[in-house]
């Protein structure tokens, strides 16, 4: 199975899903890096604000933001290689790189967003 890693702009928690002002596009995003990981996937987060160490020390990332800067943030590598950047990847594509039936990806999920089937 794949390693998906994604490294986050500075945000002010590990998900970005915390403050005033929630991005939904961020909520949702978590529930759906939450539901790869609960459907077997390998799914590491960095967030720039809380683990600059982890971009300096990966030369793939080190590059990209010595070309693109911070701003071109979100980065996603799959296995070590620059999968998708400057959005977050949806469901189909992280159930893709990780070896996720489509089908399963399509499934739905609860209606608050949070990718659990118990709660609405």
């Amino acid at each position: 199975m794949s390693t998906i890693q994604i490294f986050d702009p500075a945000l002010c928690c590990s998900t970005g899903v915390c403050g005033v002002n929630v991005d939904q596009a961020l909520v949702s995003f978590a529930a759906d890096v939450d539901w790869a990981k609960q459907s077997g996937a390998r799914v590491e987060r960095f967030n720039l604000a809380l683990q600059p160490m982890a971009f300096a020390e990966n030369e793939v990332v080190r590059g990209f933001l010595s070309r693109s800067g911070s701003e071109a943030l979100p980065l996603v590598l799959v296995n070590g290689e620059v999968a998708l950047a400057g959005r977050y990847p949806t469901r189909v594509e992280l159930a893709r790189w990780a070896g996720i039936s489509s089908l399963q990806a399509l499934q739905p999920t609860s209606s608050c967003g949070c990718g659990s089937t118990s709660c609405g």
